[in-house]
């Protein structure tokens, strides 16, 4: 019985339980290591991220016979250039936008609150109670709202921690455009034989996992938040820009940021004038329909070979348990526990192969 894979798994799975109830029973000893993480883990998120958006850069211009030192640098320029043509041409509109919101916003609130009562006086038409799913639906934006502000207060907080990550951000970003060919070998160099090979294999499939969904998710996004700021020009709708913007950030989790995307558009465009909520629903079914058939299959491709329904069910428990940022990296996450797995499961099954087939002795 200890030579099955249910076993053995089930016994891995107690062990890895226990040390977790160890490490918290003793987590005042790891405090210090505890706060070294926490310090460099956004530096490093943000540093990780920023070079994976940039490394197709950084690879074009070295196979243009560009030095590492002239791409890292052509790099940093792109970036300080598109800071300030953003800075130049965005913010001041974006700013306006955000401006006339918060004016307007007494006055949206009382037309979003009559539209709810009038819902709500209607139930008795309806075959469901709205109510119930209105005050849901409330609670459930407040609550996260209030987490994404808690989250921003504290990182403004503390200056100090502030100054830090600043700093750290393009520290790590330097270092990942330079030396991210050392990892892998710096990381195995202590193994030998299959389970070095197994260990490199892993780390290379855990990078292009990475870089499968930031690129092309990035890439999705903003090509998404042009269709539908291009969409929300042409019909006139007010915020177009904010609303973009909110979209192409909200697109970065599948499957359900649109939704989280629509329902502010929705609501400005029923307030603005009623028929505009069609128009709106009907640029943002016409975007959903490009970017799922045309844009995700030929940037995305089948790299990462999720369900849906596996999507759906990840990003409501992420952001149950982690609020917003849950929900963000809960995918890429995901992604890669399910490619660790999948090594693992065939290092196991070669190893078991190699054996079966080896000559026994008699």
């Amino acid at each position: 019985m200890t030579n099955k894979v249910w076993f053995q798994t089930g016994i891995a799975i107690i062990i890895t339980l226990l040390i977790i109830m160890l490490v918290i029973r003793v987590q005042v000893i790891f405090e210090p290591i505890f706060t070294v993480v926490a310090t460099i883990f956004f530096p490093l998120l943000l540093g990780g991220l920023l070079y994976y958006i940039t490394e197709p850069i950084q690879r074009f211009l070295e196979k243009r016979r560009a030095g590492r030192l002239t791409s890292i640098l052509a790099v940093f320029v792109i970036i300080l250039l598109l800071l300030a043509l953003l800075t130049i041409l965005i913010v001041p509109m974006v700013t306006q936008q955000v401006q006339n919101l918060i004016s307007r916003a007494p006055v949206i609130q009382n037309e979003i609150e009559q539209l709810f009562n009038y819902a709500l006086s209607q139930r008795d038409k309806l075959p469901f109670d709205p109510q119930k799913y209105i005050q849901d639906a409330l609670d459930r934006g407040s609550e996260m709202l209030s987490n994404v502000a808690s989250n921003v207060m504290a990182i403004l907080s503390g200056t100090v921690s502030v100054l830090i990550t600043f700093i750290l951000i393009p520290f790590f970003f330097f270092f990942l455009l330079k030396d991210h060919e050392k990892f892998v070998p710096a990381m195995v160099s202590p193994f030998k034989g299959t389970f070095k090979q197994f260990l490199t294999e892993l780390l290379h499939d855990i990078d292009n996992t990475l870089r499968a969904f930031i690129q092309g998710q990035m890439l999705v996004s903003f090509i998404l938040g042009i269709i539908l700021y291009i969409g929300y020009v042409s019909i006139g709708l007010e915020y177009a820009l904010l609303l973009a913007i909110f979209a192409l950030f909200m697109n970065l989790i599948p499957f359900i940021g649109p939704w989280m995307a629509f329902i502010p558009a929705a609501l400005l465009a029923l307030i603005q004038e009623p028929i505009m909520l069609v128009w709106v629903s009907l640029i943002t079914l016409v975007a959903q329909q490009i970017e799922s058939n045309l844009i995700t299959p030929n940037v995305m491709g089948q790299t990462l070979n999720l369900h849906p329904l596996t999507v759906i069910t990840v990003v409501l428990a992420a952001g149950n348990i982690a609020g917003f940022i849950g929900m963000l990296i809960a995918i890429p996450t995901y992604a890669v526990i399910k490619t660790v797995i999948r090594n693992i499961w065939n290092y196991r099954a070669n190893i078991r192969n190699t054996m079966l087939s080896e000559p026994r002795n008699t």
